[in-house]
């Protein structure tokens, strides 16, 4: 696997992808803001890495954040979110996009297996489509309850 360098353009990541495809590795997406980086996205990164042999992450710029979540988002940048995904141990790589759903970059990385959080039912899930077509699987995982971005702002404004 790739060396802990942060994020990969995905032109380059997409060259990796064709890699695992010959080596019939199969490969993981999932993808979100991972704003502040809590126990449930240790544990989702986690049971999502063990689903197949390599986890890509893709992370919403830092534009696509605000318009999902609000002025104020993200707290912490790209950058720096994308580093800090790439040192765990479940992440193999980490890409980016700046659209409100992963849709496109789903469409171009094609993965085998596709996994969201347990807010998404399986129906909702972007890409889902794609993934299926292609003779992959989704998954919604279950959350650690009580484990939010979120929720550790409002803890945060309560001090």
């Amino acid at each position: 696997m790739q060396s802990r360098i942060g994020l990969l353009e995905l032109d380059e990541f997409l060259k990796i992808r064709g890699s695992l495809r010959q080596e019939n590795k199969k490969l993981v997406f999932t993808n979100g803001c991972f704003d502040i980086i809590h126990r449930g996205h240790v544990d989702y990164l986690t049971r999502a890495k063990e689903l197949g042999d390599a986890l890509v992450v893709a992370l919403n710029s830092d534009s696509s954040v605000r318009k999902l979540k609000g002025q104020g988002r993200p707290v912490v940048s790209l950058i720096d979110r994308a580093f800090v995904l790439s040192n765990f141990k479940c992440v193999d790589f980490v890409i980016s996009f700046n659209e409100e759903t992963p849709f496109e970059i789903i469409s171009k990385v094609v993965p085998d297996i596709l996994v969201k959080g347990g807010d998404w039912k399986i129906d909702q899930i972007v890409g889902r489509d794609i993934v299926e077509n292609n003779g992959g699987k989704v998954y919604s995982l279950k959350y650690v309850d009580n484990y939010s971005t979120s929720s550790i702002l409002e803890k945060i404004k309560r001090l």
